[in-house]
């Protein structure tokens, strides 16, 4: 009697770069190589968003760190509900910085020290000065600003997620993101308003939202 043995089928590791996320997240609930591809994919994003809600380098790299722990002992249960694997991950980060925050009872922060101004002024050291100026007072503003508020900025200015991708990781809807997006611009407005940050001539006065980055 002839016994046909079953075997997994295991993918080719030449295949992981080019899968895409639905078809790694299936492999890495029994193969740690395919979640090592996901790992790559999106540290860094996870990373960036874990430091600027921190502040600092340590602690943003071992949030990170727990936070693929935290995933790859739960991408077993994992279920795909439409929306990006990304945005699971941004919800663990999310959840873990809060606790952060809440544990150690500081002020939820935006770190953009660090940020670049790509390209120098036109204007000489003079323009230059008034940019770090107007920046400075950009990241105190942006600091008083509730913890949500704080969120949405750097989920849509700095990791350039849509409003569905927010709306997933914070628990809301999209049209709850893009209102909260909206009222938070206002804010800063007014914020900079009061602190004559619109003196300078009218490049602030008649700004619309588009002068920020928006996906929807």
């Amino acid at each position: 009697m002839l016994v046909r043995m079953t075997r997994r089928t295991v993918p080719d590791p030449r295949d992981y770069e080019s899968a895409d996320d639905a078809q790694l997240v299936e492999w890495a609930k029994s193969d740690r190589e395919a979640f090592g591809v996901l790992y790559t994919r999106y540290v860094d994003k996870i990373y960036s968003y874990v430091y600027y809600r921190t502040g600092n380098h340590h602690d943003a790299e071992d949030l990170t760190s727990r936070v693929f722990f935290r995933a790859l002992g739960h991408i077993g249960n994992y279920t795909d509900r439409g929306v990006p694997f990304s945005a699971w991950l941004y919800r663990i980060a999310h959840n873990l910085v809060a606790n952060w925050h809440r544990d150690r009872g500081r002020n939820q922060v935006v770190a953009l020290e660090e940020t670049s101004v790509s390209g120098a002024p036109a204007d000489g050291p003079e323009a230059a000065t008034e940019m770090m100026e107007e920046q400075s007072l950009l990241l105190e503003t942006i600091r008083q600003l509730p913890a949500e508020r704080q969120q949405v900025l750097i989920l849509k200015f700095v990791e350039r997620l849509s409003n569905a991708e927010i709306g997933a990781i914070m628990n809301r809807t999209e049209g709850a993101i893009k209102s909260l997006y909206h009222r938070t611009l206002l804010s800063l407005r007014s914020a900079f308003d009061e602190d004559g940050a619109g003196t300078n001539g009218d490049s602030r006065e008649g700004a619309d939202d588009e002068s920020w980055p928006e996906r929807t």
